[in-house]
Order: C-alpha cells, then structure tokens, then sequence
C-alpha cells in the first residue's frame, strides 16, 4: 500500500485539519514542507496549477480540497471513524459551514490590523507585501469582510459552539470526535495563535476545554521528505484504476480534455483527461515532465467542468 504524503505547511488552518485527522486515525504519513505563497513550483507539478494547501499524495495519485481528502483517509482507514454517530448528513453539513463560513469570518478576524501584527510583525515589509498580494490573488481580489462585521459574526458563532457544548458533550455530537469536530477545530484553533485577539475565545469556556481535548489528539506520526523525492514517487508510480460511470449534466464524456476549477476562491483551473465523474468525485489525468503520468482528484461539490 503506498504511503500517504501530506505537503502542508505548518500555519495552514486547513493543513491542520488534516495532520489531526491523521492523528485520530493514527496513521503514518511522510510530510513536504510546501511554500506558503506562490510560486510553488512542485506543487504545480503534481496537480497542474491547484493553489490551496494541503494535497496529500498516494503514489501517483494526488488528493485537492480538505473535504475530499477526508473522505480518501475514511476509506483508508474505516476505524476510528469520523462518522461515529447515526447523524452523518447533519455532521457533514456543520462540516461544510465550518469550512466555509466559519473559515473566512475567523480569517477575516484575524486578519485585522492587529492580528497581522502578531503574526507578522516580524517579517520584512517586501515578505509581507507578497504575502497580501498573493492572498489577494486567491480571493479574486473580492473585498475580505469588514473587522466588526467579523467579530460580531464570530461571536455569535462562538456562542452557537458553545451551546452545542452545553450539555455536557465532549465533542460537537457526542462521545466521539467526527468531521464536524476537526472542520470546527481549524478555524477556532487559528483564532487561539493570534496573540491578543484569540480573547474572543474565552466567553466559551466549553469550546476552550473542546479545543484543548482536541488538540491533544495530536498528528500522528509523521516522517519528513523532500518534495524532489515526493515527485520521484509519483513518477514512479502508476494511477489508481478509476471507475467508468459518469454522472454528469455537461454532455462531457470520459477521455475529453477537460478544467476543473473551483467555484469560489484560487480560480486556478487544472487541465487534463476527464477520467472520473461520479455523484462526489471528479478527477482528471495529466502528465507532468517531471512528475510523470497523475490523476488529481477533486470533490464534486465546490467544482466545476
């Protein structure tokens, strides 16, 4: 069984979903330290021009968008579950807020002028330049929300969390963390780095003592390895055999060169052969000089043909 790659980098609040899922399933898995900005020039090379951060890589098959890869480390490996309660389609859904709205009113937080002074204040002018420029590419340069619109908002928010809390539950559900909980975690935990803003966090008492239990699941083991030696293994690789139905409203058959794009931020389109398009995946096949022959995957939902 090929072994499972993460290129992440250490601040990513989406990356940190991942590390802990693979840290509650208690896998091994060999970490690629990726740049935080563009260019990413290994990274294109497995995925074709894909933006966000993390992918994670099985041999010469290369994984997009937390959601899906989720679900990849589920199949993987069954036990423990992320779906540990009778509710999975409710558990999916608070999966799908947290990384969506929740996720960008805590950045939007975050990002005020305050916050980037904690985490960045160090950095040189031209670092943090390129930081803005780059983020503000991946946004589309759409205007990021207002500081109190996104504190009032993130209060409620809190305030929603901890009341789903309130009965005593250790996690969102129940006994058990499940996707809802570690799609919550990443955006709160963001929030609890930020030096002088993560205050916001101590009106929940119950989401604080939720964060630190989940916190505490850990990453897992982890070895480290280089991205030039993450592309050697997928050039040395094969594809994974896909299934051949295809369920799709674009008249667009299996083998038709194909962009998948995102449908609401890093517009970045990936072009390849159309090999896979089921009711929750889509993937194509395309072939990198250095990388050799890759399948990149992507949910169905949040892409497009």
């Amino acid at each position: 069984m090929s072994d499972l790659i993460l290129h992440h980098y250490p601040t990513s609040p989406f990356a940190e979903k991942i590390r802990l899922i693979l840290g509650h399933k208690q896998l091994a898995w060999k970490s690629v330290l990726i740049p935080v900005i563009m260019p990413k020039p290994d990274v294109v090379a497995l995925t074709g021009g894909y933006r966000r951060t993390p992918l994670l890589q099985i041999g010469a098959d290369v994984y997009c968008d937390t959601a899906l890869i989720a679900d990849v480390l589920e199949r993987r490996a069954p036990t423990p579950s992320l779906f540990p309660h009778e509710r999975t389609g409710l558990i999916r859904t608070v999966a799908q807020w947290a990384d969506s709205t929740l996720f960008w009113t805590a950045i939007a937080y975050a990002f005020q002028p305050a916050g980037m002074q904690a985490m960045f204040g160090k950095l040189p002018p031209e670092h943090l330049q390129a930081f803005g420029a780059d983020r503000a590419a991946m946004r589309g340069n759409a205007p990021r929300m207002p500081v109190a619109e996104a504190t009032a908002n993130l209060t409620e928010y809190i305030d929603r969390l901890e009341n789903m809390l309130a009965d005593g539950k250790p996690y969102l559900f129940g006994a058990l963390p499940g996707l809802a909980d570690f799609s919550v975690y990443h955006p709160v935990w963001y929030v609890s780095r930020v030096q002088g803003l993560s205050t916001i966090l101590e009106r929940a008492p119950k989401l604080l003592a939720w964060l630190a239990r989940m916190t505490a699941i850990g990453h897992g083991t982890a070895e480290k390895i280089s991205s030039a030696d993450a592309i050697n293994i997928c050039r040395d690789s094969t594809p994974l055999a896909l299934e051949t139905a295809v369920i799709d409203l674009h008249d667009i058959a299996l083998g038709e060169r194909v962009t998948i794009t995102p449908t609401d931020y890093a517009l970045d389109p990936v072009e390849g052969e159309l090999v896979l398009a089921s009711a929750t995946e889509l993937a194509v096949r395309r072939h990198d000089e250095r990388a050799g022959t890759v399948t990149v995957h992507f949910p169905r939902n949040g892409y497009q043909l």
